[in-house]
């Protein structure tokens, strides 16, 4: 396994400016060297000046403002080119509204030291979530079982954006050509890395829903997920009756 560097976390945010400045004080409590990585769509609530102010008290907060709001999947890319340009490795991906508690990252970066791709897991023992309907169980749930089942990943959090993965397998699984956007990036990115042979473990975390702020999910969200994995089967069916 090659060296590791430092690493990094990234975040994409949009109107946060109620959680920033306490979830970059928890992250450095509890990973004291590495990269923080915001990238803000232009928040009309000011997150980006907040973000911009903390980056000028601490040489390891890192901000790209984008122009507006343009999308999870493209967030990411951008906060994963910035890592890559400050050798950062493991680089780690978590929401900015303390759905991921900071706590977890020191266990999340430890295990990538054993896995490729180690993702933050709701679904495996010890894990869970708090705050949370029914209605968005059953939802979250029923994700998970479609896209493990159409597309046989074999993760038990297909969704969660919780996620370490070492920098080789973002330079091989290349984030910027990924078609999909939004959440279902993140279904995306996951089958690519199986895909190519990766190693991809799971740790337990408690999702907790947020406490300010509101949830970017919607119905769209949705929508644009189930037809990831629609296209993602069907190239995946293709390529396997070619090979017959």
């Amino acid at each position: 396994m090659r060296k590791e560097g430092r690493p990094a976390v990234v975040i994409p945010t949009y109107n946060e400016a109620e959680n920033i400045e306490a979830l970059v004080r928890h992250i450095r409590e509890h990973v004291p060297t590495a990269h923080i990585i915001i990238v803000d769509d232009n928040s009309p609530d000011g997150t980006g000046a907040l973000a911009d102010a903390l980056a000028a008290t601490d040489a390891r907060v890192h901000v790209i403002h984008r122009p507006g709001k343009l999308g999870l999947g493209t967030a990411y890319v951008a906060g994963f080119a910035k890592a890559f340009e400050l050798g950062a490795d493991p680089i780690c991906t978590m929401d900015a509204d303390f759905s991921h508690d900071p706590a977890y990252l020191p266990t999340l970066i430890e295990r990538t030291r054993t896995y490729d791709v180690v993702i933050g897991s709701r679904y495996v023992p010890g894990g869970g979530t708090r705050h949370w309907g029914v209605k968005r169980r059953l939802l979250s749930r029923g994700a998970n079982w479609i896209a493990r089942t159409f597309l046989r990943l074999s993760a038990h959090d297909c969704t969660a954006g919780f996620r370490a993965y070492r920098r080789y397998v973002l330079e091989a699984v290349r984030p910027e050509t990924i078609r999909a956007d939004g959440y279902s990036y993140l279904l995306e990115i996951l089958y690519r890395c199986q895909a190519q042979g990766f190693r991809i473990g799971e740790i337990p975390i408690v999702f907790v829903d947020r406490l300010h702020g509101r949830s970017k999910i919607s119905q769209k969200e949705i929508f644009k997920a189930a037809g990831t994995v629609a296209r993602l089967f069907f190239q995946r069916f293709i390529r396997m009756t070619g090979r017959e």
